[in-house]
């Protein structure tokens, strides 16, 4: 198995390194989450905290602590966004 120079070797290795860190979220259906990750289990069912659903690079909902279901997202990325501002 090929270690990637951050240690990572798995998939889930990097959503483990990336808890308590904020996250942007794609689901199928368009919405764009960002919020800070909390919890995942296998089926990548996740937990945000402190969570905001995005429209056009901006806050459209503020929606606190939430869970998305596994099966509708189309991927987890480090959060460019700033939402402390």
């Amino acid at each position: 198995m090929c270690v990637m120079a951050n240690g990572i070797e798995r998939p889930l290795d990097l959503l483990n390194a990336s808890k308590g860190k904020e996250v942007m979220v794609q689901l199928k259906n368009d919405r764009q989450f960002v919020g800070v990750l909390r919890a995942f289990d296998i089926h990548i069912n996740i937990v945000l905290d402190n969570t905001k659903e995005m429209h056009n690079g901006e806050v459209r909902k503020n929606l606190g602590l939430t869970f998305l279901r596994g099966d509708t997202i189309i991927f987890i990325s480090p959060s460019s966004t700033s939402l402390n501002e």
